[in-house]
């Protein structure tokens, strides 16, 4: 039942270390009409993209943040019921009264200026002094991360966010603009040489021209600045999803050191078994083994083996750990995204289970359902590019992951076999290569080598009792 009060619609808290989040689409406009628990907007955090359901039926009477802005979590985005859509118009229509309240309210001012004498203490207030930290003392922990790993000071970095706060878009627009802000000693230099220096102006100006072009030297690796479209090209804004992947992939070729090692599979014995299986999960589930559930079952039993794979560097501490929280590379619509939900203690999942549980994150990949806490935590990734037919490939480390195994497409070769009696023969095989790109901070070429070996022989001599 449409609600007659006004219901305020705010930035949900998308977890722990979300501290906001970008607005990229609004379903519904204002004035349109809409139920409880449909879609009303979709927003994007550093973590997931997600669709954000109504909490109450009625009309959008206000939407007050607009798309492409970022704003704290807890900000009102938009009002359902209420007065409040047509209350927000009749300013606009009527400008005459507020410009009497403004008058009424500068003739109070000036009455109160002439019998309050201390008024004039606001021009000499030293706020100025303050000015070089922009009164941002607040930043998210995404903003801090970003500011020391580039080694900028956040409260030089200009801000847009409420109060003058900086935003993600604002640092990552610094770092790629290649600025050096010495904001904090050019405004005490006026501040406390004004009285002296004040005559000579010449002084400054040649102060401030040397400061450009030593930044530009400093910022080499900036990319170049953008400039218009050439004939046939077309320009679109990056999303607040794809800066967050290029922040991330940028970082972890930065932080580790990657090496990749592959391995051949005879998956033989694996396509039989599915062709076995996959009519009764179908019917009997609702669900089809894929070759990636049984991959991802024999990762699991394998990195038990191999803790180090299944690790991370913490500073000068090894993490190792007794479960493994699996993350599966997921490709959103059109290529315009990807993220990496993972299955919590997949150690603990028989095949079924991990088939189902491939499914389900999947598809709520897809269909933006996904939680901050499905894509946090995870141990290990498994990439399968193979599905487009590609048969190698170099991953990039979810940090602060160890390594990424990379599944790749199936393909009937000859291959030679040997018999029971140890004769050998050529036969046609269902082969598949797979790929550990790794930490070698970590993880060792011998180490890495072990593990794609013994994953192998799982694979190859699955039976119907491993699942």
């Amino acid at each position: 039942m449409a609600t007659n009060t006004a219901v305020d619609v705010v930035m949900p808290q998308m977890g722990v270390s979300v501290s906001e989040g970008t607005i990229t689409k609004w379903s519904k406009n204002v004035g349109e009409t809409i139920e409880a628990d449909e879609t009303l907007l979709e927003i994007s955090t550093d973590k997931v993209d997600t669709e954000v359901p109504s909490p109450a039926t009625g009309v959008v009477t206000e939407i007050l943040v607009q798309e492409g802005e970022t704003v704290e979590v807890g900000t009102v985005l938009a009002r359902i019921g209420g007065e409040a859509g047509t209350a927000a118009p009749a300013p606009e229509a009527t400008p005459e009264p507020a410009t009497q309240a403004a008058a009424a309210e500068s003739a109070a001012a000036a009455t109160e200026g002439q019998a309050a004498p201390p008024e004039p203490q606001p021009p000499a207030q030293p706020p100025q002094q303050v000015a070089p930290g922009n009164g941002k003392a607040f930043v998210s922990p995404v903003v801090a991360r970003i500011a020391a790993e580039h080694g900028i000071d956040p409260s030089n970095v200009p801000g847009t966010g409420t109060g003058g706060r900086v935003t993600k878009k604002d640092i990552l627009g610094f770092v790629e603009s290649g600025a050096q802000a010495p904001a904090p000693p050019a405004p005490e230099t006026p501040v406390e040489a004004a009285p002296a220096q004040a005559p000579p102006p010449p002084p400054p100006a040649p102060a401030a021209a040397p400061a450009p072009a030593a930044a530009k030297p400093a910022t080499a690796p900036a990319p170049p600045t953008v400039g218009p479209a050439q004939a046939g090209e077309s320009l679109e804004p990056m999303s607040a999803m794809r800066r967050g992947i290029a922040e991330h992939m940028r970082r972890s070729l930065d932080t580790s050191a990657h090496v990749t090692s592959a391995i051949e599979v005879d998956m033989t014995k694996v396509v039989q078994i599915r062709e076995k299986l996959k009519k009764e999960y179908q019917s009997a589930y609702g669900v089809n083994p894929t070759y990636l559930a049984f991959i991802a079952r024999a990762t699991v039993e394998t990195l038990r083996d191999y803790p180090w794979v299944n690790g991370e560097l913490r500073g000068d501490q090894i993490v190792t750990r007794n479960y493994v929280n699996l993350g599966f590379a997921v490709e959103l619509a059109d290529g315009k995204g990807l993220i990496v939900p993972n299955l919590k203690n997949a150690e603990t999942l028989n095949l079924l289970g991990m088939a189902k549980g491939i499914a389900d994150v999947a598809r709520r990949a897809r269909e933006k359902q996904l939680t901050p806490d499905d894509v946090a935590g995870g141990s290990f990734t498994i990439t399968n590019p193979g599905g487009y037919g590609t048969f190698h490939g170099t991953p990039v480390i979810s940090q602060p992951q160890a390594g990424i195994l990379g599944t790749y497409a199936i393909v009937k070769r000859p291959w030679v076999i040997t018999d029971e009696n140890g004769a050998d023969a050529i036969a046609i095989r269902s082969m598949m290569n797979l790929t550990l790109t790794y930490d070698h901070r970590l993880v060792d070429g011998a180490y890495a080598g072990r593990f794609l070996r013994d994953l192998r022989g799982r694979l190859q001599s699955w039976s119907e009792t491993d699942y």
